[in-house]
């Protein structure tokens, strides 16, 4: 199969993923600020990211059972019944309905994942990775564009309820559209032995470095994460403005970002764009502590602080997820990238839920002063990390 046949099919299944990404991230935070639920209630719900988390606990069943479309196809549907029961459920409350809602359709969202990023990683060959990275985060993007940013301007004509269930009907289309792609068969032999390549694999050696540094590359970006949104509110941006900027042009921004990190991927080697890309990515977040410490300088310094992060996530996301692609296997490629994103998830997750404690009691700003320097033990980690890149030749079509 033609590396431009095998993007196209990545683009798909991409858009697929991030969709109900942008809806947790971008909408529901704006939905239930709207709402006036707390800072400190905001953070607490991002305890249900651990779905993502705890993902590894299940994604042997997706390598031994079924086939990964499938499993796709089972995890949009589930979407699409939470998404109708936050619809009926009351906002202003974060009842045991809305919370349950909100858990399962995190947990199909998780699964989810599991089956698309082992199909992806069956599918790319060796030295792919950076021109796959760069699709799947582009493709990634525009998902959640549709979800975060487009469904942002519904409420305003449409109401908030049938929003939801306008979300709702589009994961129904996603799940049967899903079954366009190809078969990506995994072996028999494969799927009989999970555990114990899992087991060999774990054993490799340096292997406490390269989890060390996967639980905290990208810790500052997921704890500034949950906080974003509401800051935008309490700015008083409309949900307009939101879409628009932080989540319509952000998104540009980041494909903009992921499209100079592929390149980069391909041209310098996973490696060394590890180290640039990072640095960038993590000294962006500064940029939202200078808007949010100097409110004089209006809503530009804001346009201008999210932009900058959209793009640098963009950078070190590719090479981050060109990473983790590389040190799997692709016969286990659903438990072990599993593992490895649980990982990177646990750190983010963990720091994310005292996330609006803190910010009601520091502040915005120092909150994401802070969040620039979580990740930079990380950086200690990297030189040993890479020991299990293997062959890091850029990319050479044909080759």
């Amino acid at each position: 199969m033609s590396l431009r046949r095998k993007l196209a099919i990545i683009a798909g299944v991409y858009v697929i993923e991030g969709f109900p990404m942008g809806i947790y991230m971008d909408l529901l935070p704006v939905y239930l600020r709207r709402h006036d639920v707390s800072l400190t209630a905001l953070g607490l719900l991002s305890a249900v990211s651990y779905a993502w988390v705890a993902k590894f606990l299940w994604s042997p069943l997706v390598d031994l059972y079924g086939e990964r479309r499938q499993w796709i196809t089972g995890a949009m549907l589930t979407m699409a019944l939470c998404l109708a029961g936050i619809a009926t459920a009351d906002p202003g409350q974060l009842g045991v309905l809305l919370w349950s809602c909100i858990a399962l359709f995190c947990v199909a969202s998780a699964t989810q994942d599991v089956a698309i990023d082992a199909y992806s990683i069956g599918l790319a060959d060796h030295g792919e990775e950076g021109p796959f990275n760069a699709m799947k985060a582009t493709a990634y993007r525009i998902g959640l564009l549709a979800s975060g940013g487009g469904l942002l301007f519904a409420p305003r004509w449409i109401g908030w309820p049938v929003t939801f269930v306008a979300a709702a009907a589009l994961s129904l289309a996603f799940a049967f559209a899903v079954r366009a792609a190809p078969l990506i068969p995994v072996p028999h032999e494969s799927r009989a032995a999970t555990l114990a390549p899992l087991r060999r694999w774990l054993s490799q050696g340096r292997g406490v470095p390269v989890f060390l540094f996967v639980l905290l590359y990208r810790i500052g970006d997921r704890a500034m994460g949950p906080m974003v949104k509401p800051f935008w509110v309490d700015r008083g941006f409309a949900n307009e403005q939101i879409a628009l900027v932080n989540t319509s042009l952000g998104v540009a921004a980041t494909i903009a970002g992921t499209i100079v990190g592929g390149i980069g991927v391909a041209r310098l080697g996973i490696g060394r764009s590890l180290w640039g890309m990072g640095i960038f990515a993590l000294a962006s977040n500064l940029g939202y502590a200078a808007a949010a410490s100097h409110p004089e300088a209006g809503n530009l310094a804001v346009y201008a602080a999210s932009l900058i992060e959209s793009f640098t996530s963009g950078l070190a996301g590719a090479a981050f997820l060109s990473y983790l692609m590389r040190i799997c296997q692709k016969e286990h490629a659903a438990v072990q990238y599993a593992l490895l994103t649980a990982v990177y998830g646990i750190s983010g997750t963990t720091i994310a839920i005292p996330s609006g404690w803190l910010t009601e009691r520091i502040g915005y700003a120092a909150y994401f002063a802070a969040t620039a320097v979580v990740a930079l033990p990380a950086f200690a980690f990297l030189p040993r990390a890479r020991s299990w890149i293997g062959d890091d030749r850029p990319y050479s079509p044909g080759t």
